[in-house]
């Protein structure tokens, strides 16, 4: 596994959210990882486009480096031109160098493919949470499989 970059910074939080909490802010285009009573980490992240959005608890059910990628159906049927599979490591591979599957159907936090990368700050994906790839590194290094995680609209 590469090593872990410096996370983007440490922001003021509110104090009521548990430390080990993932809070998404889909209005901010910012992921938030609670580090101690009153303290995060802030990464940016690209959310759910319109039509796709979510709102509500989840947590995390699974921890994958270099996860092999199956377009799930709602995006093969604006893709059909996708293959069935994309394997870990390739650099087509829209998870990245790594990915935390969440419980709530085919959602994720993961990394990005270098022709994405800029789509990071924006409304762009199909329900899962962008990273650039040095940040996805960084918040699995911190994060457990149960973890929770909040989205906000």
């Amino acid at each position: 596994m590469p090593q872990a970059a410096s996370a983007r910074d440490t922001v003021a939080f509110a104090p009521g959210v548990e430390p080990g909490t993932i809070v998404i802010s889909a209005s901010q285009r910012r992921l938030f990882y609670v580090v101690s009573p009153g303290v995060a980490i802030r990464y940016p992240v690209a959310v759910p486009k319109r039509g796709k959005e979510w709102a509500g608890y989840a947590a995390v059910d699974g921890k994958y480096y270099e996860p092999d990628w199956s377009p799930p159906a709602v995006v093969r049927a604006d893709h059909p031109e996708l293959p069935n599979l994309i394997p870990g490591g390739s650099p087509r591979n829209p998870m990245g160098v790594a990915a935390l599957t969440l419980d709530r159907g085919e959602v994720a936090i993961h990394g990005t493919t270098a022709k994405m990368r800029a789509s990071v700050g924006t409304a762009a994906s199909y329900g899962c949470i962008r990273m650039l790839n040095e940040d996805v590194v960084d918040l699995y290094s911190r994060v457990s499989v149960g973890s929770p995680v909040i989205m906000q609209p």
